[in-house]
């Protein structure tokens, strides 16, 4: 376990994130898909699936080879938007278990540059079991900071922050339906997004988010275009 600091959060509104209070810690929802912990100077993000699109093309599927390039631009401007202290990737941060030998020196560069002067945990996945040491921060199967839990699967457990699922949320509007990444968020419980430019998603409708949240009674917080929809998860389909 990790101490609190005794720093204040700011938490100044913006549509560009949703505050988000889990057993009475209050957490920014970030419109790119990341949790901010302004209090403790945390920031959090889960299933980057670096090099997801290299592992397709060994298959014979042939994307776009700058999913990682993209993936650690988007995680560099949220460093640089919050200067956190702490890094926390929950699991899946590669997509296969020799995903960090294809990464580029670029991006190598460029994820030495976001782990300087801060610290890195990296969370085992279940595409990333064992993690190797000449990535920069430190492996961990879970870590536990105040009255939260930060890990890759979700069990339910009440102050649990977890990945794993890629949450998303199919809306309408003006006629038409859209299926949106979210985080599903209830007050003791919170499953993120995949940050991943390829990673795919699940419904919060499918029964995997029935065994950790019991009711539909939680929130999805909806990536929109432009801000954040909190919106009632028996609202969406």
């Amino acid at each position: 376990m990790i101490a609190l600091s005794s720093a204040p959060a700011d938490l100044a509104g913006s549509h560009s994130a949703s505050c988000v209070r889990i057993v009475g810690i209050d957490l920014l929802a970030d419109l790119s898909g990341a949790f901010v912990w302004a209090a403790e100077r945390v920031v959090v993000v889960s299933d980057l699936h670096l090099e997801k699109g290299s592992s397709f093309a060994r298959r014979g599927v042939l994307l776009p080879p700058y999913d990682s390039a993209a993936t650690l631009s988007r995680l560099a401007a949220i460093v640089a938007r919050h200067d956190p202290r702490t890094v926390i990737a929950l699991g899946d941060s590669f997509h296969d278990a020799d995903a960090h030998e294809r990464l580029g020196a670029a991006e190598r560069a460029a994820l030495g540059a976001l782990q300087a002067g801060r610290d890195w945990i990296w969370i085992a996945g279940n595409h990333d079991p064992d993690l190797p040491d000449d990535l920069g921060g430190e492996v961990r199967s879970a870590i536990t900071i105040g009255p939260l839990t930060f890990r890759h699967e979700p069990t339910g457990a009440r102050g649990e922050i977890a990945g794993h699922l890629h949450p998303k949320a199919r809306i309408a509007r003006r006629g038409r339906s859209f299926d949106r990444r979210c985080f599903a968020c209830d007050d003791g419980r919170a499953v993120m997004p995949a940050f991943g430019a390829y990673a795919g998603g699940l419904s919060i409708r499918d029964a995997a988010f029935s065994a950790i949240f019991g009711t539909l009674g939680f929130t999805a917080h909806v990536l929109g275009d432009r801000r954040m929809h909190a919106i009632a998860a028996s609202r969406c389909y």
